[in-house]
């Protein structure tokens, strides 16, 4: 099977996240797509995220009735930080039988080349880079023409982040 790993911290899930993964689902290649709940993330300060039980919920609730979509808490056992290098070699290690395609957004490929054995991720696995409009391309270009990137260019555009969700909700 063909499996999508849509990685993050989901702080919170929103309908962006949702839309995006449904529409994924259904305009790819892809078996199934799993939101993969990240405990933390070493690219984000800690002490922001909300607990991961908590998290995992609501993915759970958000996408319970549409077909395809799994939430994971395939992290949740790792080493911590989470690192996704590490994450896709214990994926395959665990599903032999299955090719995982990593889906990101195109700020993280902007910052890939920061990312723990990024070469190692650009040369095993697909990447589907979902268009953001707030993404930088100086970095990206080194490694966005890549055989393996693919960028969902007809995937819609959903303006929100769980960024501007919970500095709204601070307010």
């Amino acid at each position: 099977m063909k499996i999508g790993i849509y990685g993050g911290s989901f702080n919170p899930v929103h309908f962006g996240h949702v839309g995006l993964a449904k529409w994924v689902i259904e305009h790819t290649d892809l078996d199934e797509l799993w939101l993969l709940v990240s405990p933390n993330n070493p690219l984000k300060p800690a002490g922001i995220l909300a607990p991961e039980e908590e998290r995992l919920a609501a993915v759970r609730g958000a996408i319970k009735d549409i077909p395809g979509l799994k939430a994971s808490d395939f992290e949740f056992s790792l080493p911590r930080p989470s690192y996704t290098a590490n994450t896709l070699r214990a994926l395959q290690k665990a599903y032999p039988e299955h090719e995982f395609t990593l889906v990101i957004g195109e700020d993280n490929l902007a910052i890939f080349t920061q990312w723990r054995e990024w070469e190692y991720i650009l040369e095993n696995f697909r990447i589907f880079v979902y268009p953001r409009k707030s993404a930088i391309s100086n970095q990206q270009s080194a490694i966005s023409n890549a055989q393996n990137i693919i960028f969902l260019t007809s995937a819609p555009y959903f303006n929100i982040s769980s960024t501007e969700l919970r500095a709204s909700n601070r307010k």
